[in-house]
């Protein structure tokens, strides 16, 4: 092969993955998958979180709703967590968490004031209850 076959070669190569580059589109996720398993994320999270993560009490938590978020200006799935933590062997009374969904997941828990979830639908949160270090807890 001589200098200009090896050149065009290259040239028609280069062009060829530029064309599979630009020719594959990666597809957005969808923002606004109903979370499936909103609760084990809830309880994941908090596990990490949590000054002492062991018997919380008092825990209620909302069915996800899909609405825009306090400051958020898209509608996403959101759940309200209401609960009594302990820090220092110490129940420090009720907290309030907003968690944000996207694609499904849960994206942020942060503590809230309580008018952001005032008008919630709580149901009992014994998942949360029950959350320990432990394989067996008490």
């Amino acid at each position: 092969m001589n200098g200009s076959a090896i050149k065009l070669a290259l040239i028609g190569a280069a062009a060829v993955a530029l064309a599979a580059c630009t020719g594959s589109k990666e597809v957005e996720p969808e923002p606004n998958v109903l979370p499936a398993n909103y609760k084990q994320e809830v309880v994941d999270t908090l596990m990490r979180v949590l000054d002492d993560p062991t018997n919380v009490k008092d825990a209620f938590i909302t069915d996800p709703m899909l609405t825009v978020a306090p400051g958020g200006r898209d509608p996403r799935y959101i759940v309200c967590v209401r609960y009594n933590p302990r820090s220092g062997r110490q129940y420090i009374g009720n907290t309030v968490r907003l968690g944000t969904f996207f694609n499904g997941h849960l994206n942020q828990l942060v503590e809230t004031g309580t008018e952001q979830c005032a008008k919630a639908a709580y149901k009992p949160f014994p998942e949360l209850e029950k959350m320990c270090f432990a394989k067996k807890c008490d």
